[in-house]
Protein backbone atom coordinates (compact mmCIF):
# COMPACT_ATOMS: atom_id res chain seq x y z
CA UNK A 1 0.00 0.00 0.00
CA UNK A 2 1.38 3.41 -0.92
CA UNK A 3 1.43 6.39 1.41
CA UNK A 4 -1.33 8.05 -0.63
CA UNK A 5 -3.49 4.93 -0.36
CA UNK A 6 -2.86 4.75 3.38
CA UNK A 7 -3.82 8.42 3.81
CA UNK A 8 -7.01 7.85 1.78
CA UNK A 9 -7.91 4.80 3.89
CA UNK A 10 -7.25 6.74 7.09
CA UNK A 11 -9.49 9.58 5.88
CA UNK A 12 -12.22 7.08 5.00
CA UNK A 13 -12.03 5.39 8.42
CA UNK A 14 -11.95 8.76 10.19
CA UNK A 15 -15.03 9.97 8.30
CA UNK A 16 -16.92 6.79 9.21
CA UNK A 17 -15.95 7.22 12.89
CA UNK A 18 -17.10 10.86 12.91
CA UNK A 19 -20.36 9.92 11.19
CA UNK A 20 -21.18 7.03 13.51
CA UNK A 21 -19.81 8.22 16.87
CA UNK A 22 -18.96 11.93 16.49
CA UNK A 23 -15.30 11.17 17.29
CA UNK A 24 -12.00 11.86 15.59
CA UNK A 25 -9.34 9.35 16.60
CA UNK A 26 -5.72 8.56 15.67
CA UNK A 27 -5.07 5.78 13.16
CA UNK A 28 -4.22 3.08 15.73
CA UNK A 29 -7.60 3.58 17.42
CA UNK A 30 -9.40 3.58 14.05
CA UNK A 31 -8.01 0.17 13.07
CA UNK A 32 -7.97 -1.56 16.46
CA UNK A 33 -10.87 -3.15 18.30
CA UNK A 34 -10.89 -2.43 22.06
CA UNK A 35 -12.94 -5.52 22.86
CA UNK A 36 -10.73 -7.86 20.82
CA UNK A 37 -7.64 -6.50 22.55
CA UNK A 38 -9.21 -7.07 25.97
CA UNK A 39 -10.15 -10.61 24.94
CA UNK A 40 -6.60 -11.30 23.72
CA UNK A 41 -5.30 -10.19 27.13
CA UNK A 42 -7.66 -12.61 28.88
CA UNK A 43 -9.86 -9.88 30.36
CA UNK A 44 -13.47 -10.63 31.28
CA UNK A 45 -16.32 -10.78 28.77
CA UNK A 46 -17.34 -7.35 27.50
CA UNK A 47 -14.22 -5.60 28.85
CA UNK A 48 -12.43 -3.15 26.58
CA UNK A 49 -9.02 -1.46 26.51
CA UNK A 50 -7.71 1.20 24.15
CA UNK A 51 -4.71 0.65 21.85
CA UNK A 52 -2.92 3.55 23.60
CA UNK A 53 -2.93 1.73 26.95
CA UNK A 54 0.11 -0.05 28.36
CA UNK A 55 -0.20 -3.42 30.13
CA UNK A 56 2.70 -5.03 32.02
CA UNK A 57 2.85 -8.29 33.97
CA UNK A 58 -0.05 -10.10 35.61
CA UNK A 59 -3.21 -8.05 35.02
CA UNK A 60 -6.68 -9.51 35.62
CA UNK A 61 -9.72 -7.48 34.58
CA UNK A 62 -13.34 -8.46 35.20
CA UNK A 63 -16.25 -8.45 32.79
CA UNK A 64 -17.72 -5.26 31.35
CA UNK A 65 -14.85 -3.09 32.62
CA UNK A 66 -13.80 -0.14 30.50
CA UNK A 67 -10.10 0.80 30.43
CA UNK A 68 -9.77 4.29 28.94
CA UNK A 69 -7.10 5.68 26.63
CA UNK A 70 -3.56 6.50 27.73
CA UNK A 71 -3.71 4.28 30.82
CA UNK A 72 -0.87 2.31 32.38
CA UNK A 73 -1.65 -1.00 34.08
CA UNK A 74 1.45 -2.33 35.87
CA UNK A 75 0.83 -5.90 36.95
CA UNK A 76 4.46 -6.77 37.75
CA UNK A 77 3.36 -7.19 41.38
CA UNK A 78 -0.14 -8.45 40.50
CA UNK A 79 -3.10 -6.27 39.52
CA UNK A 80 -6.77 -7.20 39.76
CA UNK A 81 -9.58 -4.92 38.56
CA UNK A 82 -13.14 -6.05 39.20
CA UNK A 83 -16.30 -6.13 37.12
CA UNK A 84 -18.19 -3.14 35.75
CA UNK A 85 -15.41 -0.66 36.51
CA UNK A 86 -14.54 2.53 34.68
CA UNK A 87 -10.81 3.26 34.60
CA UNK A 88 -10.67 6.75 33.09
CA UNK A 89 -8.23 8.27 30.63
CA UNK A 90 -4.67 8.70 31.84
CA UNK A 91 -4.99 6.54 34.96
CA UNK A 92 -1.72 4.95 36.08
CA UNK A 93 -1.77 1.92 38.36
CA UNK A 94 1.57 0.74 39.76
CA UNK A 95 2.36 -2.51 41.58
CA UNK A 96 6.04 -1.72 41.94
CA UNK A 97 8.29 1.22 42.60
CA UNK A 98 11.99 1.93 42.27
CA UNK A 99 12.30 4.50 45.08
CA UNK A 100 14.70 2.53 47.29
CA UNK A 101 16.57 1.24 44.25
CA UNK A 102 17.22 4.80 43.07
CA UNK A 103 18.05 6.21 46.52
CA UNK A 104 20.58 3.44 47.21
CA UNK A 105 22.32 3.83 43.89
CA UNK A 106 20.88 0.57 42.62
CA UNK A 107 21.80 -1.67 45.57
CA UNK A 108 18.24 -2.14 46.87
CA UNK A 109 15.67 -4.11 44.92
CA UNK A 110 12.51 -2.75 43.34
CA UNK A 111 9.58 -3.17 45.72
CA UNK A 112 6.42 -4.98 44.55
CA UNK A 113 2.97 -5.30 46.11
CA UNK A 114 -0.35 -6.22 44.49
CA UNK A 115 -3.14 -3.75 43.76
CA UNK A 116 -6.80 -4.73 43.89
CA UNK A 117 -9.71 -2.63 42.64
CA UNK A 118 -13.11 -4.03 43.56
CA UNK A 119 -16.27 -4.34 41.49
CA UNK A 120 -18.31 -1.34 40.31
CA UNK A 121 -15.59 1.30 40.84
CA UNK A 122 -14.99 4.58 39.06
CA UNK A 123 -11.41 5.83 38.90
CA UNK A 124 -11.25 9.44 37.65
CA UNK A 125 -8.96 10.75 34.90
CA UNK A 126 -5.24 11.21 35.57
CA UNK A 127 -5.37 9.33 38.89
CA UNK A 128 -2.28 7.47 40.12
CA UNK A 129 -2.67 4.36 42.29
CA UNK A 130 0.42 3.20 44.21
CA UNK A 131 1.61 -0.33 44.90
CA UNK A 132 -0.06 -2.26 47.69
CA UNK A 133 -3.37 -0.39 47.54
CA UNK A 134 -6.74 -2.11 47.75
CA UNK A 135 -9.86 -0.21 46.67
CA UNK A 136 -13.13 -1.69 47.87
CA UNK A 137 -16.26 -2.32 45.83
CA UNK A 138 -18.34 0.65 44.65
CA UNK A 139 -15.66 3.29 45.24
CA UNK A 140 -15.48 6.61 43.44
CA UNK A 141 -12.02 8.16 43.10
CA UNK A 142 -11.96 11.74 41.84
CA UNK A 143 -9.83 13.05 38.99
CA UNK A 144 -6.13 13.76 39.48
CA UNK A 145 -5.95 11.85 42.77
CA UNK A 146 -2.99 10.02 44.26
CA UNK A 147 -4.25 6.86 45.96
CA UNK A 148 -1.48 5.63 48.24
CA UNK A 149 -3.52 3.80 50.88
CA UNK A 150 -6.41 1.34 50.98
CA UNK A 151 -9.96 2.66 50.50
CA UNK A 152 -12.88 0.88 52.15
CA UNK A 153 -15.93 -0.24 50.20
CA UNK A 154 -18.27 2.57 49.16
CA UNK A 155 -15.72 5.37 49.61
CA UNK A 156 -15.67 8.66 47.76
CA UNK A 157 -12.04 9.76 47.78
CA UNK A 158 -10.07 12.45 46.01
CA UNK A 159 -6.99 14.63 46.36
CA UNK A 160 -3.24 14.16 46.47
CA UNK A 161 -2.98 12.16 48.59
CA UNK A 162 -6.55 10.90 48.26
CA UNK A 163 -8.67 11.18 51.39
CA UNK A 164 -12.09 9.67 52.00
CA UNK A 165 -14.57 12.55 51.70
CA UNK A 166 -17.87 10.71 51.52
CA UNK A 167 -19.82 7.52 50.88
CA UNK A 168 -21.53 5.91 47.90
CA UNK A 169 -24.96 4.41 48.61
CA UNK A 170 -26.57 2.28 45.92
CA UNK A 171 -30.16 1.08 46.03
CA UNK A 172 -30.97 -0.69 42.76
CA UNK A 173 -30.58 1.85 39.95
CA UNK A 174 -30.41 4.78 42.39
CA UNK A 175 -27.02 6.15 43.48
CA UNK A 176 -26.58 8.65 46.28
CA UNK A 177 -23.24 10.37 46.86
CA UNK A 178 -22.94 11.59 50.45
CA UNK A 179 -20.16 14.03 51.26
CA UNK A 180 -18.93 15.10 54.66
Amino acid sequence: MTADELRALTAQLAAAMRERWGRDLPLDELVSDRWERAQSLGFGEGASIYASSYVYGDVVVGRDTWIGPFTLLDGTGGLTIGENCSISAGVQIYTHDSVNWALTGGTAQYEHAPVRIGDHCYIGPQTVISRGVSIGDRCLVGACSLVNHTLPEGSIAFGAPARVRGRVDVDGPDVELRFG
